[in-house]
C-alpha cells in the first residue's frame, strides 16, 4: 500500500505465500562484515536519491541528506526489521511539495512549514505506536494504493522531464506539463537531453545487475565529467553548494494556525508513509521468517521523522527499493543502516564540493529510473481479471494525475469508502429453507432441494445491519413477506452477518416488530452475536420483547417456535 519508488505496487502483490524458516545463525564476525559491506553499498545508492528527492520537494539538498542520516540512524536504533532502510521517499517528497508550494513567504517560510509538517507526522506516528494502532494501514484499500502508486510514479517521472529537456514548465499537473513540454520541443536543450539520455541508458543497463550500484556509477561519471566540461556553458544546471551551516536543531517558529493545518495534512502523509513502510517491512519479514512488530515500527518511524524535522529535513519511510537493495547487499542486522548513516555523514562532511557538481539531468534520470519500477500496468491486471475494484484503481490513478498527489489520494480514499457503503447498503436478503432432512438452512434460490418451513419465513441479510441499509433491508423483507401465498405467523431474521447494531438499526427493528405485531405476526432475531445481543437486550420493549432475541442457530430457533417453547437466552 508500497507506494515508494522501486517496487511499490509489486511489493504487495508479490508477498510470499508462506513463512520462511529462519536460517542458522552465523558467526558475529561474519555478520559484522556483511553489514559493513551492505552499509557502504546502500550509502552509494541512497545519497544521490536523497539529493534528488529534496529537489522534488522543492527543498535544498541538505534537507534530503539530513533526513537520510536521521532515518537510517533512528530506525536502526529503535526499529524491528533487520532489512528496512528508512530514508526520504519519492511519495513523501511529492506530498511535501504539494503542501509546501502553497505557502507564501519565500524559501525560509516554506522550509519552516515543511519541518513543521514532518514534525507533526512524526508525532502522529509515535502516538499511533503507543496507542497500538499497528493495523492502521488497512484504512487504505490495496487497489487505491496500486492506482496511487502508478499515478504518483507517472507524475514524478513527467515532472522530472523538464530537468532533462532543459526547459521550464508553466503548469503543475502532470497532463498539462506533458503537453507543455511537447509544445516547447524547439527549445529543448540538446546537450541536456543527451546527458540525461546517457544517464538513463546506463541506469537501465546496469540496474539489471544487482551487485553494481547503478546510481553511484552515474553520479561518479557525472561528477568526473564536470572536471572537463563546463556544464553551465552548455546550459546545464548543477546541484550547487550544499550548505550544512543552515542546519539547526529545533522546531520551526510558525503560527499556531499553521501548526493546526500541518496536523491535518500530516495524517494523510502518515498513512502514505506507513502503508509503504509496512508493506516493505512485512514482505521481507515473511520472506526470512522474522517477526513483525508493527507498533514498535510506528514508534521508530515517528522518532525518525521527529529527528529529521528537528534538523529541517524531509519526511522518511521504509521504501521497498532501498530495503530490497539492503537485503541484496547482504545485510544481516540493523547495524547495516547505522554504517550507511556513518558513510553518508562522512561523504557530506568531506565531499560536499564534489556533490555540488552533480548535473541536474543526472539527478532527474536517477528519479525517473527509481520510479520506473512502479510503472508496470500488470499491477492492474488482477482487478480486471477478478472484475473487482476497477473503479477504485481508475479513480486513484486519475485523481493523482488530475488533482495532484494529496487531493488525488484523498479523493481515492473517499471513493473507496463510498463504494464500500454502497455495497453494504444494498438490500441483499436471502430467504432460507431446510436442506433436505438436515439441520442446515440455505438460500432457497440457490438450492432446489431446500424447502421452506410452514408459517415461518426465515430471511438472512447478506450484509451487516447499520444506518445505511437497515431501512432498505427491512423494506425488502416486507416485500418478501407480502409475496408469500400464505402470510407467515413468524418472520425470523438470521443476523449472523451483524456483529453489532447501531441506533438506526435498532429503531428500524423496533418499527418493523411493531408493524408485525399489529398484523398478529411475530419478529424473531436468531443467531445474534454477543455484542448485538447485549445492545438489543437494553433496547427491548413491548414491540421487541426479550423472548424475541436468540443466540441459537436457525434450526434450534425453528424447533423452539414449532414446539412453542420459550426463548433460551
Amino acid at each position: 500500500m508500497t507506494i515508494d519508488t522501486g517496487h511499490a505496487a509489486a511489493a504487495h502483490l508479490q508477498e510470499p505465500s508462506h513463512y520462511a524458516q529462519p536460517s542458522a545463525p552465523r558467526p558475529p564476525a561474519w555478520r559484522a562484515t556483511k553489514d559493513a559491506l551492505a552499509g557502504v553499498s546502500i550509502a552509494g545508492l541512497l545519497l544521490p536519491e536523497a539529493v534528488a528527492y529534496a529537489g522534488i520537494a522543492n527543498l535544498p539538498p541538505q534537507a534530503g541528506l539530513v533526513a537520510l542520516i536521521a532515518g537510517l540512524a533512528v530506525y536502526a536504533l529503535l526499529g524491528s526489521s533487520r532489512f528496512a532502510i528508512v530514508s526520504a521517499t519519492s511519495s513523501s517528497a511529492a506530498v511535501l511539495a504539494a503542501t509546501v508550494s502553497a505557502q507564501t513567504g519565500g524559501g525560509g517560510a516554506q522550509l519552516a512549514y515543511a519541518a513543521a509538517l514532518v514534525a507533526a507526522t512524526g508525532i502522529l506516528f509515535a502516538l499511533a505506536g503507543f496507542a497500538r494502532l499497528g493495523g492502521m494501514s488497512d484504512f487504505i484499500a490495496k487497489p487505491v494504493l496500486r492506482g496511487f502508486a502508478f499515478g504518483l510514479a507517472l507524475t514524478i517521472a513527467v515532472k522530472q522531464l523538464p530537468n532533462i529537456l532543459g526547459v521550464t514548465p508553466h503548469y503543475a499537473d502532470a497532463p498539462r506539463v506533458a503537453f507543455d513540454l511537447a509544445r516547447q520541443l524547439p527549445r529543448w536543450n540538446s546537450h541536456s537531453v543527451m546527458l540525461g539520455g546517457a544517464a538513463l541508458a546506463i541506469l537501465f543497463a546496469l540496474g539489471r545487475r544487482a551487485r553494481i550500484p547503478a546510481t553511484l556509477v552515474v553520479i561518479v561519471l557525472g561528477i568526473g565529467a564536470g572536471y572537463f566540461i563546463d556544464w553551465h556553458r552548455w546550459g546545464i544546471a548543477v546541484v550547487g553548494a550544499i550548505d550544512v551551516r543552515d542546519v539547526r536543531f529545533g522546531l520551526p517558529a510558525i503560527a499556531r494556525a499553521q501548526w493546526l493545518q500541518t496536523t491535518e495534512l500530516a495524517f494523510a502523509l502518515m498513512l502514505i508513509l506507513y502503508a509503504e513502510s509496512y508493506g516493505s517491512i512485512r514482505s521481507f519479514a515473511l520472506k526470512h521468517g522474522d517477526s513483525v512488530l508493527a507498533n514498535r515500527d510506528l514508534v521508530a518511524l515517528g522518532g525518525a521523522n521527529i529527528v529529521s524535522a528537528l534538523l529541517q529535513g524531509m519526511p522518511v519511510g521504509a521504501g521497498y527499493s532501498a530495503t530490497s537493495a539492503n537485503e541484496a547487499a547482504g545485510a544481516q542486522t540493523r547495524r547495516a543502516g547505522l554504517i550507511a548513516a556513518a558513510v553518508v555523514a562522512l561523504i557530506v562532511v568531506f565531499l560536499r564540493p564534489q556533490l555540488a557538481r552533480i548535473p541536474e539531468p543526472v539527478l532527474a534520470a536517477i528519479v525517473i529510473y527509481a520510479v520506473s519500477h512502479s510503472l508496470h500496468p500488470d499491477v492492474f491486471r488482477p482487478y480486471w481479471a477478478w472484475r473487482r475494484d476497477r473503479l477504485l484503481t481508475v479513480a486513484s490513478l486519475s485523481g493523482v494525475l488530475l488533482l495532484g498527489v494529496l487531493h488525488g489520494l484523498l479523493v481515492a480514499i473517499g471513493v473507496s469508502l463510498l463504494v464500500t457503503l454502497r455495497n453494504f447498503s444494498e438490500p441483499m436478503v436471502s430467504v432460507l429453507g431446510r436442506l433436505r432432512d438436515s439441520h442446515d438452512f440455505v438460500d432457497l434460490a440457490a438450492h432446489a432441494d431446500a424447502r421452506p418451513v410452514d408459517d415461518i419465513m426465515i430471511v438472512r441479510p447478506e450484509a451487516p445491519l447499520f444506518f445505511a441499509n437497515a431501512d432498505r433491508v427491512l423494506g425488502e423483507v416486507r416485500k418478501l413477506a407480502a409475496a408469500q401465498t400464505r402470510p407467515p405467523t413468524t418472520i425470523m431474521l438470521s443476523l449472523e452477518e451483524t456483529p453489532d447494531v447501531d441506533g438506526t438499526a435498532i429503531e428500524a427493528l423496533r418499527v418493523f416488530a411493531a408493524e408485525l405485531r399489529a398484523h398478529n405476526q411475530r419478529l424473531l432475531l436468531a443467531r445474534l452475536k454477543p455484542r448485538a445481543l447485549d445492545v438489543l437486550k437494553r433496547a427491548t420493549d413491548d414491540t421487541l420483547p426479550l423472548d424475541s432475541l436468540r443466540e441459537l442457530s436457525v434450526d434450534e430457533c425453528v424447533q423452539s417456535v414449532l414446539a412453542g417453547a420459550p426463548s433460551a437466552q
